[in-house]
């Protein structure tokens, strides 16, 4: 055998043999037993196994499809620097046109609304001397910024909780584009998609200044209900366990309609609204102090105002009303507890009332994790907390704030639900703070997920979602696997009918081109989709085309009487330019598709470009070296073509 081919005969089963080995995983997931599955499972090998097969798209796997979009009026309010009434009216009525008008773009209606109202976008925006035209120009910039970067946070969340290539792209101006393959736990892959991240360090009003805030509006929802003030009665919040003990008669029992009317009571749509049982107030209490009467004081144990689970929904209504909210000082504002704690034989929230302004964000964050607090914290102790690192300058902020508030209480919010409200005993200079109160260590690995990954620039919201089932999957693998066999064995067929012996070696060739396309998709971690499929499919007919260019040059030269040996080495080498030209322009036009398209384009043309390598490969090579051993070993007075 010549050098030449010894080194191409070693090559080729190099590359059979690492084909088999990268296909055994795959081999082995098609034909393991559940049985199988739980041992392997025990043993911590099943995820390596699965890790190591092909994997599959969204198409033929199942999984979670999703559209987001970007909540643009937020950032727009967040980026004015003026905002009043008016500026709210039209932000809410630029929602409303956009509710009615879903492809609207939201700056187009946004810039009407203003010019219908004779206003200069410069009101709420930039400087007094910049045009309409250049601050529009600026915010539509913000948006993409917001988009993009949006697209990378959710990329970075997605990647962390461990999918295996998701499809994350932009559509049109404001949304994005989620699909997520082999997705079991859908809702908790939603929430960690859909939560801002938006981490704040801010101080707790003093005692004082919330008793007062609460009477205030105690006196107002009275005066609203029309009940008198009886002159000697202590107004303070209900104490639980002392002046609050429930009365649990059914006479007693306070429902939400006797604040709110029948047809409000009806129409709230949270789930803590009220139910048949009830509201948990006192029917006393209630006629003195009825906003009072809806809270328990807990402030004498260390914690907060208290609301029972019952109750929140009749809190929340009352301090969204407009009237309710002129009362609660400008720089100060409400804010709930993450969840509801157990007491007693109920589950209260805790009610803040914080200052308005951060003392510090989540942007000075470098790093968040997961640990186990430690015993000198009991409430703590052996539960989940997230502990976080500042920067540099996160870590001076912080010092500075620490040590100018030393024994007031800060609070920790996410998304605007306090966390924890730790008292500052001493200045804290290392920067290193933690959330405590998280009982599930899943949700403690969520948080510190999407603080690492970052806070979504604006609000998104979830606007179309589809789940493709594992059923669904399983039948486009099989109308798919059913097409390409067809479409192999058709190829098959008329290859040793029309060429014979020559086409029986096309076909081994063909054969071993699918082996590596496969195996290079499941040692390279590439992902199957179904359009990948229909480019394994077309890489069938475009191997075979090789081997005919290279059989018809070969016909032609045994035509013109030129020996076996001859006619072979002439056919391969007046084909090759022809072959050449055809598949490296199709190579190029995969990588272009590949480059520039999104989800299912680039899943076809990355089994496209991956299969018009192989095909040259099996085409120019394999069938060579298999004529030469042939003809080497055999006198061949006349060639099977």
């Amino acid at each position: 055998m010549k050098r030449n081919n010894l080194i191409k005969t070693v090559l080729i089963f190099a590359i059979l043999i690492w084909s088999l080995w990268s296909l055994y995983p795959t081999l082995r997931m098609q034909t393991i037993s559940s049985k199988e599955i739980n041992k392997l499972k025990l043993e911590g090998k099943y995820q390596k196994l699965e890790n190591k097969a092909i994997k599959r798209g969204l198409d033929l796997q199942g999984g979670i499809y999703l559209v987001l979009e970007v909540d643009l009026a937020q950032l727009a309010t967040d980026l004015a620097s003026k905002k009043d009434d008016q500026f709210y009216r039209i932000i809410d009525e630029c929602k409303n046109h956009l509710k009615a008008n879903p492809d609207a773009d939201f700056f187009t209606v946004f810039t009407n609304i203003f010019k219908q109202k004779n206003l200069k976008l410069n009101r709420y925006f930039g400087t007094r001397l910049d045009s309409d035209a250049t601050i529009l120009t600026n915010l539509r910039k913000e948006a993409e910024d917001a988009i993009d970067r949006s697209r990378e946070i959710l990329w970075n969340r997605v990647d962390q909780f461990g999918v295996s290539e998701p499809n994350i792209q932009k559509r049109g101006s404001q949304r994005i584009l989620v699909e997520l393959p082999g997705i079991q736990e859908i809702q908790r892959a939603k929430e960690l998609i859909n939560q801002t991240a938006l981490l704040e360090f801010k101080m707790l009003a003093d005692n004082d200044v919330l008793s007062e805030v609460l009477k205030k509006i105690d006196e107002a929802v009275k005066e609203k209900q029309g009940l008198k003030s009886p002159a000697a009665k202590d107004t303070s919040v209900t104490k639980e366990g002392k002046t609050g003990e429930k009365d649990t008669t059914k006479a007693n029992v306070i429902r939400a309609e006797d604040l709110f009317g029948q047809q409000t009571a009806k129409s709230g749509s949270d789930s803590t609204a009220a139910d048949s049982t009830g509201l948990e107030v006192d029917r006393k209490i209630f006629t003195e102090s009825p906003f009072l009467a809806l809270l328990r004081d807990f402030r004498g144990g260390g914690g907060e105002v208290g609301v029972p689970r019952k109750n929140r929904f009749a809190v929340e209504k009352i301090l969204k009303d407009p009237d309710i909210k002129k009362l609660i000082p400008n720089d100060d504002q409400f804010l709930w507890s993450s969840k509801a704690n157990a007491y007693r034989d109920d589950y209260y929230y805790e009610l803040y009332l914080v200052k308005k302004r951060p003392e510090l964000t989540g942007k000075y964050l470098t790093d968040a994790q997961v640990k186990i607090g430690s015993g000198s914290n009991f409430n703590s102790a052996g539960k989940p907390e997230v502990h976080f690192t500042l920067n540099s300058e996160g870590a001076r902020i912080f010092g500075r704030v620490t040590g100018a508030n030393i024994n007031k209480r800060m609070a920790i919010v996410l998304d605007n639900r306090v966390y924890s409200s730790p008292v500052i005993r001493s200045k804290i200079t290392r920067g290193n703070p933690y959330i405590e109160g998280i009982d599930d260590m899943k949700e403690a690995q969520e948080i510190a997920i999407v603080l690492r990954a970052g806070a979504l620039p604006a609000p998104i919201h979830i606007i179309e979602e589809r789940t493709v089932g594992p059923s669904l999957g399983a039948d486009s693998i099989r109308k798919g696997t059913l097409s390409a066999v067809i479409g192999f064995a058709v190829v098959v067929l008329f290859m040793i009918f029309y060429y014979r012996m020559s086409g029986f070696i096309a076909d081994i060739a063909l054969i071993m081109n699918l082996l590596i396309i496969m195996a290079v998709l499941a040692g390279f971690q590439f992902t199957l989709t179904l359009p990948g499929v229909a480019g394994i499919i077309l890489t069938i007919g475009m191997a075979v085309d090789a081997n005919v260019l290279i059989f018809e040059r070969i016909r032609e030269e045994l035509r013109a009487g030129r020996t076996v040996r001859a006619a072979i080495d002439t056919g391969y080498a007046r084909a090759l330019s022809a072959i050449l030209d055809a598949n490296i322009t199709t190579l190029f036009t995969a990588a272009i598709l590949y480059q520039f398209g999104t989800g299912p384009i680039r899943g076809f043309a990355l089994t496209l470009f991956i299969g018009i390598l192989t095909s040259m490969f099996t085409a120019l090579i394999v069938t060579r070296v298999v004529f030469d051993f042939l003809t080497s070993k055999f006198e061949f007075k006349k060639l099977s073509i």
